[in-house]
C-alpha cells in the first residue's frame, strides 16, 4: 500500500498525517484556531522527518474555509511538484462521514450520515451519505429551516448530524425521532487514510496546474469599515 502525506485545513482545525500499509505512522493536529499558515509547514516537516519517500500527497479539497482550503492546496501542490508524486483530492464532507462511520461500532444499515460545516448565519455546507458513502444528497450550501431534511426524515431512517455546523440544526431537527447529533466531529488528516488509499489505487489524481478547492459558492468579502464608522460604534461616555 502507498505511503501518503495527508493534509486537512478546511475548518478551524489544521492537521497532517503520514499513512502507509493501512496504518497511521505519525500525525499532527492544531485545534486552537485558524493558525494554518503558521503551523502547517511544521506539521509537514514532522511527517517528512519520519519518512521522506512518498508515493502521493493527499489534500482535503472542501467545502470549508476559503483561506484554509487555499493554504492546504497550495502546500500540497508545491510538495507534490517538488517530490514528483501525484496529488490526491479528498471531499471534506465525505471525510467527516468516514470519521463517524469508523468510530461508531454499532450502526443501523439504513443510517443516513449528514456532515455539516459552518458557513454564514444559518447556512451550512452539507451532504447526505448512506452506509456505503454513496451520496443521497450531493454536497451543497444550505440555509437551514425546519423543512431542510424533510424528505430524509420521511423515510423513517436514522439520521446522524455532525460537524461544526450541526449546532445550528439542533433546534430545528431534534424534534424528529430519527435525528441524532454526534458531538466533536472535525475533518482530520488521520481519517483520510481510507479515501486517499482508494483514490491512489484507482489512479484518481488531480491536475497540479488547474485543480482548485471545492468552494461550493462564491467568496463574499466583507467590506472593511471606515474609521468614522468604527468611531460611531464606540459607546458614549
Amino acid at each position: 500500500m502507498p505511503t501518503i502525506l495527508n493534509i486537512e485545513t478546511s475548518t478551524e482545525v489544521c492537521s497532517a498525517s503520514l499513512t502507509s500499509e493501512g496504518a497511521i505512522l505519525t500525525h499532527f493536529e492544531e485545534f486552537s484556531g485558524r493558525n494554518h499558515a503558521t503551523v502547517l509547514s511544521d506539521f509537514i516537516k514532522g511527517c517528512l522527518d519520519h519518512e521522506m519517500k512518498l508515493d502521493a500527497v493527499s489534500v482535503s479539497l472542501g467545502p470549508g474555509s476559503y483561506t484554509g482550503l487555499r493554504i492546504g492546496l497550495s502546500e500540497a501542490k508545491g510538495l507534490a511538484y517538488a517530490l514528483d508524486v501525484p496529488l490526491i483530492g479528498v471531499d471534506t464532507l465525505r471525510l467527516m462521514a468516514v470519521s463517524v462511520l469508523f468510530n461508531n461500532e454499532i450502526l443501523d444499515p439504513d443510517t443516513i450520515f449528514i456532515p455539516m460545516i459552518d458557513a454564514r448565519r444559518m447556512e451550512v455546507y452539507t451532504a447526505a451519505y448512506d452506509l456505503s458513502l454513496s451520496p443521497i444528497l450531493e454536497p451543497q450550501p444550505l440555509i437551514l429551516d425546519e423543512n431542510s431534511y424533510a424528505g430524509l426524515f420521511s423515510t423513517g431512517r436514522p439520521v446522524l448530524f455532525f460537524g461544526n455546523g450541526a449546532a445550528k440544526a439542533r433546534g430545528l431537527m431534534e424534534r424528529h425521532p430519527g435525528a441524532t447529533f454526534i458531538p466533536d466531529v472535525s475533518p482530520l488528516a488521520t481519517d483520510m487514510l481510507a479515501l486517499s488509499d482508494k483514490a491512489f489505487r484507482e489512479n484518481r489524481f488531480l491536475d497540479l496546474a488547474y485543480s482548485v478547492p471545492t468552494y461550493l459558492k462564491d467568496f463574499q468579502a466583507t467590506k472593511p469599515k471606515s474609521l468614522l464608522q468604527k468611531l460611531g460604534e464606540q459607546p458614549s461616555k
